[in-house]
């Protein structure tokens, strides 16, 4: 009778145990004082021994040894997946547990705006303290190397859209996948393309889109900006495009062209040399992608700001004169 007593002690002992640990588990955990979140990190192949004293190392108030107890008898430390995990007020252990299974992990995003060039992109990156930077060393040659686009120049290569990831990505993960979509809507633009384009590959069309994405002040006007450029490609004229000017410019751009400017060869100066510079000057968005194959059928050679984003379109130099002098010189 001591012996089954004994047993039925341990056996009673044991599911107070364990009913212990539900209840604990099921409670918020304790966070250092003021904290709202703090960060987890679980490297490939963590045990479930290890995850506990990261947990506890990332600042959880509580016992390893409960920790990894917990783990073990919610059958689920098999599955927990790597990655960079939130743990947030309120959390209990069993919603944490439920994240690693899950792979729910934190993530933050980075937008990559329509227009912007290479150093923003980069900068902008560079102020994302959420990720790695894996690149901020790196030249953009070196840059494009480490995301297997050792050929190109980097200038328009990046899709712009939000970006999705986890915290404590590489800087050179995010690049990349903007990088892919960038290929993905490239080559879906040039399938679309007009029978009669003037372009000869996929590295033209982005070029030209670039182009059209800096000169284009009303989402409305792409398509005919892209006639207008696609027109005088075919026949052989400058595509005078003051957006290809600045960008040849670099950081002796202060705001204005100034005439000298416009006379000074470079090999983005589109005023002194014919056809399409030789790299994109920023970074295009679908539309303008779109633009670039598939531009508006007009007969319009000329266009000029009108001062409120729009553009007047004209055919012929005697009216892109009388333009010039009612929107820019106010005559």
């Amino acid at each position: 009778m001591s012996i089954q007593r004994g047993l039925l002690t341990l056996i009673l002992a044991g599911l107070l145990a364990v009913c212990a640990l539900w209840w604990w588990a099921a409670r918020p955990l304790a966070l250092p004082e003021g904290a709202h979140s703090v960060q987890l990190q679980v490297p490939a192949g963590s045990s479930a021994r290890s995850l506990a004293h990261a947990v506890v190392k990332a600042g959880v108030a509580a016992p390893p040894w409960a920790l990894w107890a917990y783990f073990r008898v919610s059958g689920k430390a098999a599955a927990f997946k790597a990655g960079s995990y939130e743990i947030e007020e309120g959390d209990s252990l069993q919603s944490l547990v439920t994240k690693l299974a899950e792979g729910r992990q934190a993530l933050v995003s980075f937008t990559i705006v329509e227009g912007w060039n290479i150093r923003q992109v980069r900068l902008a990156l560079a102020r994302l303290e959420t990720v790695r930077p894996d690149s901020a060393l790196l030249s953009d040659q070196a840059l494009m190397q480490r995301i297997s686009k050792e050929a190109r120049h980097p200038e328009g290569r990046f899709f712009p859209d939000t970006y999705r990831f986890a915290k404590g990505s590489s800087d050179i993960a995010v690049l990349q996948m903007a990088a892919r979509a960038m290929d993905r809507q490239l080559a879906a633009a040039w399938d679309m393309r007009n029978a009669d384009s003037p372009l000869q590959n996929p590295e033209q069309a982005l070029i030209l889109a670039s182009i059209i994405e800096k000169e284009t002040g009303k989402p409305s006007d792409r398509a005919e900006i892209g006639g207008v450029f696609a027109n005088r490609l075919r026949i052989g004229m400058l595509l005078q495009t003051d957006p290809t000017v600045i960008y040849g410019m670099g950081e002796a751009y202060r705001g204005n062209i100034r005439k000298r400017d416009l006379q000074t060869d470079t090999p983005y100066n589109t005023y002194t040399r014919a056809g399409l510079p030789p790299t994109p000057i920023a970074m295009p968005g679908k539309a303008a992608l779109l633009a670039a194959v598939q531009p508006a059928a007009t007969k319009a050679l000329y266009f000029v700001a009108r001062g409120d984003g729009s553009s007047q379109f004209s055919a012929t130099l005697q009216a892109h004169n009388r333009a010039v002098n009612q929107y820019i010189r106010g005559q």
